[in-house]
C-alpha cells in the first residue's frame, strides 16, 4: 500500500491509501498527478516541506476538491443518507403541541458523501397558526413564509413523491434518515402516548412528567402525525442520530450539538444555528444550513474511516 498526497475539499493536504482494485482514483487523474509530482508521488510524505510543495503543485494544476471527491471512502451500509432537520413552532414557556413549519431533506450519496438532491417545503401550522416572536428569532422563519403553505399531510405526500422520483422507494436501494438528535423522528413510549392523548382530549397542557423517569417532550413527526391522525411512512421509522454516531467515532458526547461537532472536527459552522434552511429574514435563495452542517460532519467522519449504522431502535 502506497500513500498518495491529495487535497481535501478545504485545500488541506492529506494522505489517501492507494489500494489495488479498491481506490476511487481514475487512471486519468492518477496519470495527471504523476506528471505533476513526478517521482515524488509515491515518496514518503511525512516531511512538511515536501507536503507543502506537493500541495502547491497539485493546486496549481487544477487539483483540489475534484481529487478529494475521488478519495476511497470505506464502504458504507447505505446507498443514500437522507439528512433531515425540522424547524417547529416554539415559545417560552414552550407551547404544546409543537408543529413542524419547515421540512428540509438532503440526499447524500453514500459512496461519495456528496449532496445529490434536496427537498424543501414550509408547512402551515394549524394548532398555533401564528408564529411567536421567539420562534421567528430562533429560526429566522417569518409569518409570511408559512401563511398559505401546504398542511403537514400535503407535505408528507410531496415527500413520498420526491422519494419515488429519486429512486429511494426501490427495495434494492438502501437509504436511511439522519438527524441531529432523536426528537425529529422518535416514537413516544406507550405511557407517554397515553398521557398526551388525555391532555389533547381535554385540551390540557401536558404535565412535566408522566412517570418518575419519563419526561414529556415533543416528538415532532410521530407526535404531530398522531395528533392529526396521519400515518407515519415506514421510511421514517429508522434513522441515524448524528450525535450518537459522532460520540462513537470521537469518544465524547456533543452537548451543544452541531456547534460542538464542528468544533471537534475543526470545521467552520455553515450559516446560522437553528435554521433548517438557514435563511435570514430578507435573503433568498434558500440554504439548508443545518442540513449542510450535518452532511459536512458526516463527510468528515467518513474521511476518517467511520461506518455509519442505524442508531434508532426498531418499532
Amino acid at each position: 500500500m502506497s500513500p498518495v498526497l491529495v487535497l481535501d475539499a478545504s485545500g488541506c493536504s492529506m494522505l489517501a491509501p492507494l489500494q489495488t482494485g479498491a481506490a476511487r482514483f481514475s487512471s486519468y487523474l492518477l496519470s495527471r498527478a504523476r506528471k505533476v509530482l513526478g517521482s515524488h508521488l509515491f515518496s514518503p510524505c511525512g516531511v512538511p516541506e515536501f507536503c507543502s510543495i506537493s500541495t502547491r503543485k497539485l493546486a496549481a494544476h487544477g487539483f483540489g476538491a475534484s481529487m478529494a471527491a475521488m478519495v476511497s471512502f470505506p464502504p458504507q451500509r447505505y446507498h443514500y443518507f437522507l439528512v433531515l432537520d425540522f424547524e417547529a413552532t416554539c415559545d417560552k414557556p414552550q407551547i404544546h403541541p409543537q408543529e413542524i413549519i419547515e421540512f428540509p431533506i438532503l440526499k447524500l450519496n453514500g459512496r461519495t458523501m456528496e449532496i445529490e438532491s434536496t427537498f424543501h417545503m414550509y408547512v402551515q401550522p394549524v394548532v398555533h397558526p401564528q408564529l411567536t416572536p421567539f420562534c421567528t428569532e430562533l429560526t429566522g422563519i417569518i409569518q409570511a413564509m408559512v401563511d398559505g403553505q401546504p398542511s403537514l399531510q400535503q407535505v408528507l405526500e410531496r415527500v413520498d413523491e420526491w422519494m419515488a422520483k429519486e429512486g429511494l422507494l426501490d427495495p434494492n436501494v438502501k437509504s436511511i434518515f439522519v438527524t441531529c438528535g432523536d426528537w425529529d423522528l422518535k416514537v413516544m413510549t406507550q405511557n407517554v402516548r397515553e398521557a398526551l392523548q388525555l391532555c389533547w382530549l381535554f385540551s390540557l397542557p401536558p404535565p412535566a412528567l408522566v412517570s418518575s423517569s419519563i419526561a414529556i417532550v415533543n416528538f415532532w413527526l410521530p407526535g404531530q402525525c398522531q395528533y392529526l391522525g396521519l400515518p407515519v411512512a415506514d421510511y421514517f421509522k429508522q434513522w441515524i442520530n448524528l450525535k450518537k454516531a459522532y460520540s462513537f467515532a470521537m469518544g465524547c458526547w456533543p452537548k451543544n450539538g452541531l456547534l460542538d461537532m464542528n468544533k471537534g472536527l475543526s470545521l467552520q459552522h455553515i450559516g446560522r444555528p437553528h435554521s433548517g434552511i438557514g435563511q435570514s429574514l430578507h435573503k433568498f435563495p434558500w440554504q439548508l444550513d443545518d442540513c449542510k452542517n450535518i452532511a459536512n460532519i458526516m463527510k468528515t467522519l467518513a474521511y476518517r474511516g467511520f461506518i455509519f449504522k442505524q442508531t434508532s431502535k426498531p418499532f
